[in-house]
């Protein structure tokens, strides 16, 4: 069965983590109710800054915000993937969650970290497959797209999809749908990718514009639907077909390869 996924390109406001949810429903709120699954941008519930102010504004997974997430996922029947500074028994994480509409919530903890990222946040350490309505599906938080090794271990995983979390630079934007495309490809599966829009103007730190440009790449690495640099939601479907004629085409095979129904 195809599936229908909406990016939602947001701006972010940095260290605020109630204005972005409340965000977070307005966008959930809005969209067509064919919508299995919405994604939001990197951080998109707390903002970063490189210093200490993020981990004052970092979140539990089992805290009042993310039972907002939750809350709101439920009431709409939509599945959300949403990014946030995490607190986990000490530790600073950039986290992605997946959260279910029943409330199970999946978390992916960012492997690959830039720049001021490290001077915050300590590294994950595992890959996160999550069972969604795409079928089995790998998540990814922006530059962890640089790493081949990682989309070769999702696809010996057996993934189907990827869902990407991004605040990618404006300035390194063509780099962006590169990446995406070539994730793409090279594990011949569907790709969503949410992108932050908008600009960092936090005191005491660097000025930073994002690039927006979510967009959805095809199991062949074409792009099927893409955003420019507006807040807007991108909704498109997932065609099992295409995946299925895809991997038949280059002969890839991978355990739980396109089930039925």
């Amino acid at each position: 069965m195809d599936r229908t996924v909406a990016a939602c390109q947001v701006e972010v406001a940095d260290l605020d983590p109630d204005a972005n949810v409340a965000r977070v429903a307005d966008r959930l709120a809005g969209l067509p109710d064919a919508v299995d699954v919405a994604l939001f941008p990197e951080l998109g519930l707390t903002g970063f800054v490189p210093d200490d102010r993020a981990r004052e504004a970092a979140l539990r997974l089992d805290g009042p915000v993310l039972d907002r997430v939750r809350e709101h996922a439920a009431a709409t029947d939509t599945a959300v993937v949403v990014g946030f500074a995490e607190e986990r028994d000490g530790a600073y994480h950039n986290t992605a969650a997946y959260v279910a509409p029943d409330g199970e919530t999946t978390p992916y903890r960012k492997r690959h970290l830039w720049g001021g990222e490290s001077a915050v946040f300590e590294p994950g350490e595992e890959y996160v497959v999550v069972e969604t309505p795409a079928g089995p599906t790998g998540l990814v938080t922006c530059y962890d797209l640089n790493s081949a090794r990682d989309s070769v271990a999702f696809l010996d995983r057996g993934v189907e999809a990827l869902f990407v979390v991004g605040a990618w630079p404006a300035t390194h934007a063509p780099n962006w749908k590169l990446l995406v495309r070539a994730r793409a490809l090279d594990g011949v599966r569907w790709v969503v990718a949410c992108g932050r829009t908008g600009r960092k103007e936090v005191p005491d730190a660097r000025v930073a514009e994002y690039a927006g440009r979510s967009l959805v790449a095809r199991p062949d690495g074409v792009v099927a639907a893409e955003l420019a640099h507006a807040p807007d939601d991108l909704v498109a479907t997932l065609d099992r077909d295409v995946l299925a004629a895809q991997r038949d085409l280059v002969g890839v095979e991978v355990p739980g390869s396109v089930p039925e129904g």
